[in-house]
């Protein structure tokens, strides 16, 4: 699924693919922001990409976190 997080004061944003479902990740990025709220200045959301690549962004930093559908990609040009 793909997943586009906003930066703060970046006008550009970054965009992952990732496996899982979207009820993990959004379980993930609560924890992360609640440990954000709670003073931890050390947290981090931390995400690994279908590749193997690990994108890691300071809680404080998160403007957004987009979570694209859960529904495979279709392959060739089939109607189904």
């Amino acid at each position: 699924m793909e997943i586009t997080i906003g930066v703060r004061d970046i006008p550009r944003e970054l965009t992952l693919e990732v496996g899982g479902d979207a009820e993990q990740i959004v379980a993930d990025v609560t924890a992360v922001l609640k440990k954000a709220a709670e003073g931890d200045g050390a947290a981090m959301l931390d995400l690994t990409d279908e590749k193997g690549n690990r994108t890691i962004v300071p809680a404080t930093a998160l403007g957004y976190v987009q979570i694209g559908a859960e529904e495979p990609r279709r392959i060739g040009f089939g109607v189904a």
